[in-house]
């Protein structure tokens, strides 16, 4: 088999030289002393783990130890793969007469806490040499309305590779929704109250049925506790099947109807503010430069489940940043729980809250909802011009 050589396990200079939390000393004091047993267990037993599988098969192809009998290597969900990964696949199609078909999107790369590392997709020829991009632009999915809102949104990152997607689905307007609801304590109801109505709507032949099964219903939510956010009703059950998953287990899956809650700003919203942990960022990929760039493919994921509609909701004074691009760029408007409209003018100054009706010695005008944080005013001609009317 192998004589295990130990990796390194000096403390980063990130971390040597800075100050290190006690946490975190402790965590890698401990971690250093299993590693140590780990690989002389190993050893002892000639074994090998997964990263060694991935290491040495690449270190025996690069040294010319073994042939690899393939010409062609296909590699599926290709924005997964690590760097080890991305070096075995490397070392089978060295030589020539070899070739590499991968299947990826990067735009649904949202697994680097895993390892996964974009830039091997979108640095695919500085890594692999010259080759052909073929891009897939047709989705049988979701329709053309949520294509063109989440294409735009995940693409205001520069690194993302460029793409039109056209789809083939049938439009079933209103595709995206908004619900602004006052507490967070008012979502759960918010949401069983549009879903009573989506039954109601059902029934009585306004929507259209799914073909002799029941219309499926997704609530993603980015936190594992969301789940809270769906109440179990008999009464939907006749037309109605309601889940739930996270944003990452819902990659693949698709509903009929999507609903996204947690739609808000701070700690456990929707984007996270939650800053990856400074031990683990050690073993995880560079960080991207754009800002929150995996959390922009996670809602863009999250989205494109939707084979009919999207319904993302919200706590009023809490709103999500996505979800205020999403209004100003696409003139949404919110609405509350049962449906009636609300003021959904976003500040052309700050861009973070809604603009409000404010009178003056001149008239009516909109005035930010931050003041006097933010000093941010319209004109009231221009309301229609800032909801994209």
């Amino acid at each position: 088999m192998k004589s295990i050589v130990p990796r390194s396990l000096s403390m980063p200079r990130a971390l040597r030289t800075g100050h290190v939390r006690y946490r975190d000393a402790a965590f890698l004091t401990l971690f250093a002393a299993m590693r140590t047993e780990w690989e002389s267990r190993l050893a002892a037993e000639d074994l090998i783990d997964f990263e060694d599988m991935l290491n040495l098969s690449a270190e025996h192809l690069e040294a010319g130890r073994w042939q690899s009998p393939y010409e062609l290597v296909m590699v599926d969900e290709f924005q997964d793969a690590s760097r080890a990964r991305a070096r075995l696949v490397k070392a089978l199609v060295v030589g020539p007469g070899r070739h590499l078909f991968a299947v990826g999107d990067d735009w649904q790369s949202i697994n680097r806490f895993a390892g996964s590392d974009l830039s091997v997709m979108t640095q695919f020829e500085q890594q692999f040499g010259a080759s052909e991009m073929l891009r897939l632009e047709r989705t049988f999915r979701f329709p053309q309305s949520i294509a063109d809102v989440s294409s735009r949104f995940v693409l205001k990152n520069p690194a993302q590779l460029t793409k039109t997607v056209v789809s083939a689905s049938v439009e079933l307007p209103p595709t995206i929704g908004i619900v602004s609801v006052d507490k967070e304590e008012a979502v759960a109801s918010a949401i069983l109250y549009r879903l009573k109505t989506l039954r109601r709507l059902v029934l009585s032949g306004a929507v259209p049925p799914a073909d002799g099964r029941k219309l499926t219903v997704l609530v993603i939510g980015r936190y594992r506790h969301q789940s809270d956010y769906v109440v179990r009703s008999r009464e939907l059950e006749d037309c109605l099947d309601v889940r739930f998953m996270t944003v990452h287990a819902s990659k693949g899956a698709e509903a009929d109807y999507i609903v996204i809650p947690g739609m808000v700003s701070g700690r456990w919203g929707f984007p996270s503010t939650i800053p990856d942990d400074p031990v683990l960022r050690l073993a995880m990929p560079g960080a991207e430069d754009f800002p929150r760039a995996e959390e922009r493919r996670l809602f863009y994921v999250a989205m494109t489940r939707a084979r009919r509609s999207v319904l993302l909701v919200t706590i009023d004074k809490r709103e999500s940043p996505f979800l205020m691009e999403l209004i100003r760029d696409f003139g949404l408007t919110r609405t509350n729980a049962i449906g009636e409209s609300l003021e959904s003018i976003v500040c052309p100054r700050c861009g973070r809250a809604f603009m409000m009706r404010r009178n003056s010695k001149r008239g009516p005008f909109y005035g930010c909802r931050r003041y006097p944080r933010c000093k941010g005013v319209l004109a009231a001609a221009d309301e229609r011009a800032m909801q994209g009317l």
